[in-house]
């Protein structure tokens, strides 16, 4: 990642959402110990080669809230956002991004279903399908 990329997570408790975001913080140059659930302040900022915003919308009552939680901010071209529940968003999630579906298929293992949503998204998913499987694996157990 660039930055300037809109990554939204979807799936129940417990199915990886913030997993996923450790990984894109080591990625990305920061360090994944640092990554916890923002669920009470909302959004944590990471520092690495690229900024990483992580934003947690479970306590949203509301996609109107969205705005004043000061997402926008972030949306620079240069930080790469990491929104969890982005189910709570609705309409309000920025058009062009990578959906990223997560659900439990056992204690250890996930289905993950990626959809992008814009050019710059699909862009991303070119990118990572060009990865060999062998390498994905590898960052990913680190």
């Amino acid at each position: 990642m660039q930055g300037g990329e809109v990554v939204a997570l979807y799936g129940e408790l417990g199915s990886g959402k913030t997993a996923l975001v450790r990984g894109l913080a080591a990625g990305l140059g920061a360090s994944p110990h640092a990554v916890s659930s923002p669920t009470f302040v909302l959004i944590h900022e990471y520092h690495g080669r690229v900024r990483l915003a992580h934003a947690d919308l479970y306590r949203l009552d509301s996609a109107t809230e969205l705005p004043h939680i000061g997402l926008s901010d972030y949306e620079d071209g240069r930080t790469v956002i990491a929104i969890e529940w982005a189910d709570k968003a609705g309409e309000e999630l920025p058009g062009d991004r990578l959906d990223v579906h997560l659900w439990h298929q056992g204690p250890t293992a996930r289905e993950i279903v990626l959809r992008p949503t814009g050019p710059q998204a699909r862009r991303l998913l070119a990118r990572v399908r060009m990865q060999p499987v062998a390498a994905r694996r590898r960052r990913s157990h680190r």
